[in-house]
């Protein structure tokens, strides 16, 4: 009987061990949970160091065991698992006790050890069920085989939930005590540690309840460390419950203000193909991206806008800035709009407006590669019709013949007419592509009125287009993401960006030293007070619907776009700052002034390449203004001076103090012909045979989008059927109905 009796209890020894060793065959430790690995993305300016915002699905970042003080890690065993260096990774008491409970009550209990919290936290869900428990089980004695402790506790540190939003100890610390987690005491680390049993009834800064609470459980915390010989007694005695600092809410302060417009362009620029990260890797992947913005410039851009413009601006009024730096292409600044939680159109990359006369360097350029030199003179007589274009110059302004460096410094536009005649409207378009007009540009054609600004470029084109200029014919392709680092340190990603020679560096010498003279006595003289070598072009629009100042020094290349939507987003209106005309010799060189000298405060001044005095001299175009063609005949030099000075930079005393409006009465404005109608969808060009394929220069419907000039009004966004009918219109007006731009 006895023999039976034992033979029967060995039997279901061997099919009890038989069992286990089947389901622990049977149980594979299965990939970690979705957020398991989940880190914080950090984005940080040009020094590396400086951080700019953090791409997040949690907030986590990981850190290595050694990065945590050794009390700490005693505090969280103490608190958690006394035993943790001594077990096999189980509690069998613990888990019989908690399905038990289970069993019993219908309660869920813990007693489980830290390799099964990291296991339950890791590898499987917060779901209670006996197959959970069951799991948990096995795959716990698996990792205890696997791994170390210091690993399984390093993972646990870093995967575990502290409140506030906090995942793992790096994060906690911040959060609960704004350090590092390298820098936390023994009693910062007894709070995280009794945070463990329950965030939200433990956080002192919840009330009295709370913070009587985490009182007892971080000296039954403390007491443990003692007990265990991990805390001597004479610093037990010095320890107690930390001072905590506020709790932070939830918000996305980061992307308010300006600051939006730079994180949503990183981030768009890291899921592109030039990247080729996936939106997972960047809000999990742990991260470290360091952008091509610079802190201190980029602070320059906001204070400039802010410092220049009037305090209350009218509705739909936007400001674009942007910076680049030649040399590399970075981005440098970027004022995209003054709240990006308010609009997430950013002005800078999504919007588009005309340039005015900001585009006649191209034609230049085009003029000096076909040996047409600086010192070729036009007669500037206006109005005056060229192929078929009447074209007149601001106030019908006539400077008599003068040469090329004098038409660029005050914006003739008579004259440039005549040139862009001669070198071709084509190749005038196929120079402002080479420089940096992507080929698709709203607007961008070849007819002879494209010489004003007919084209609906993104603000960033038209820096990029300038930042060619600065780096003497060599066009780097604009970028904000300089390096990519995974969560170990690895460098994946180096910006490498297209470099191309858009035209050569003789030709860019001699149109940077023209637009040189317009900042020394041109339209755009307010620049000088830059007192640094400084080259650049305003522009304004027909009827002032945009204002722009693009320049450049050696070392870095700027452009500020001020345009206006109605109240909808839909249609663009009349620059009004509640005094005179806004052109591109009053607000945006000041801003662009006050940027530059913040953005350069402190680097040395660095001078142009001399002029390189490419081509010959020619003598252009009869003197009658009603000429109907442009003709052609060499001359040596100017036959004359000009009649009278142009006045486009606001007149009296400038101060370095901003004024609401400029003084003076501003003459960088678009010509009185052509002009375009109220509704500005339609024009009447002022010559019969002129051109009708292009835009109008100032018009939403020549704008080509003049709407989407506008776009991300701070009001409202165009839709896309304003835009599209925008394009439409435009490209049906005709070159010579609006494109009268003043200079």
């Amino acid at each position: 009987m006895l023999g039976w009796v034992l033979g029967l209890l060995l039997t279901g020894l061997v099919l009890a061990v038989g069992g286990f060793a089947a389901a622990y065959a049977l149980v594979k430790v299965p990939d970690p949970n979705t957020l398991a690995d989940a880190q914080t993305s950090t984005v940080y300016f040009s020094d590396g160091t400086t951080k700019l915002g953090t791409f997040a699905a949690l907030n986590r970042q990981n850190v290595t065991l050694d990065q945590v003080p050794e009390p700490v890690q005693k505090a969280v065993l103490a608190a958690e698992d006394r035993t943790f260096y001594e077990n096999r990774g189980v509690s069998p008491t613990g888990i019989a006790r908690a399905l038990w409970s289970n069993v019993s009550d219908g309660t869920s209990q813990g007693g489980s050890t830290l390799t099964q919290q990291y296991v339950k936290n890791y590898y499987l869900t917060d779901a209670h069920s006996y197959r959970r428990k069951f799991e948990e089980f096995f795959i716990s004695l698996k990792i205890d085989q696997q791994q170390t402790k210091d690993q399984t506790l390093q993972n646990y540190l870093n995967t575990v939930y502290f409140g506030r939003s906090a995942y793992g100890v790096q994060a906690a610390a911040q959060a609960y005590f704004g350090v590092d987690a390298s820098q936390l005491n023994v009693s910062q680390g007894a709070l995280l540690a009794a945070l463990l049993k329950g965030p939200s009834n433990y956080d002192p800064r919840k009330g009295p309840e709370q913070t009587a609470a985490a009182t007892a459980r971080v000296k039954y915390v403390l007491d443990g460390m003692v007990s265990q010989g991990w805390l001597s007694a004479a610093d037990r005695a010095t320890a107690g419950l930390p001072e905590t600092i506020e709790v932070k809410p939830a918000s996305n302060d980061q992307w308010r203000g300006p600051n939006g417009y730079l994180l949503k362009t990183v981030e768009t620029e890291l899921t592109s193909s030039t990247v080729g990260l996936t939106e997972e890797d960047v809000e999990r992947g742990g991260l470290k991206i360091v952008t091509t913005f610079d802190a201190k410039a980029q602070e320059a851009a906001t204070d400039a806008v802010a410092g220049q413009l009037p305090k209350k601006l009218p509705d739909g009024f936007h400001v674009a800035l942007s910076a680049i730096d030649p040399k590399t292409g970075g981005v440098t600044a970027m004022y995209g709009g003054s709240d990006f939680l308010a609009n997430q159109y950013n002005d800078v990359t999504q919007a588009v407006a005309q340039p005015g006369s900001t585009f006649k360097p191209f034609a230049l350029v085009a003029g000096l590669e076909q040996g047409i030199s600086l010192k070729t003179t036009f007669d500037s007589s206006s109005p005056r019709t060229v192929d078929g274009w009447t074209v007149g110059n601001y106030g019908g302004e006539e400077f008599g013949r003068i040469d090329l460096v004098t038409a660029t410094e005050h914006s003739v536009n008579t004259v440039y007419a005549q040139l862009n005649a001669e070198v071709t409207p084509a190749r005038t378009r196929d120079v402002a592509i080479a420089a940096g007009y992507p080929q698709d540009t709203t607007g961008l054609q070849d007819n002879i009125a494209n010489v004003l600004g007919t084209a609906s470029p993104h603000p960033i084109d038209v820096t990029q287009a300038y930042a060619t200029f600065a780096a003497q014919g060599r066009r780097t392709q604009w970028h904000t993401v300089a390096t990519v680092d995974d969560s170990t340190g690895t460098r994946t990603y180096t910006a490498s960006p297209t470099v191309t020679t858009a035209f050569a560096g003789d030709v860019a010498a001699d149109a940077t030293y023209a637009m040189e003279q317009v900042v020394n006595s041109g339209t755009g003289s307010y620049a000088k007070r830059l007192n640094r070598p400084a080259a650049g072009k305003t522009g304004t629009t027909n009827d002032s619907m945009a204002a722009w100042f693009a320049g450049f020094t050696p070392d870095l290349a700027a452009s500020v776009g001020l345009f206006q939507t109605s109240a909808d987003g839909k249609t663009n209106v009349k620059l009004d700052l509640g005094g005179g005309e806004v052109t591109g010799g009053s607000y945006p060189v000041r801003i662009w002034t006050a940027f530059m000298r913040a953005a350069l405060d402190g680097t040395p001044k660095t001078d142009f390449p001399d002029r390189a005095n490419v081509g010959s001299a020619k003598g252009s175009g009869p003197s009658s203004s009603s000429s109907s063609s442009s003709s052609s005949t060499r001359t040596g030099s100017p036959t004359g001076t000009p009649s009278q000075t142009a006045t486009d930079t606001p007149t009296g005393t400038a101060t370095d103090t901003p004024t609401d409006v400029p003084t003076g009465t501003p003459t960088d404005e678009p010509t009185s012909t052509p002009t375009s109608s109220a509704t500005r969808s339609s024009a009447t060009a002022t010559s019969t045979g002129a051109p009708t394929s292009a835009g109008s220069a100032g018009g939403s419907g020549g704008g080509a989008g003049g709407a989407s000039g506008g776009a991300g009004g701070a009001q409202a966004q165009p839709s896309a059927a304003a835009v599209a009918t925008g394009a439409a219109t435009g490209a049906a007006t005709g070159a010579a109905a609006g494109a009268g731009t003043d200079g």
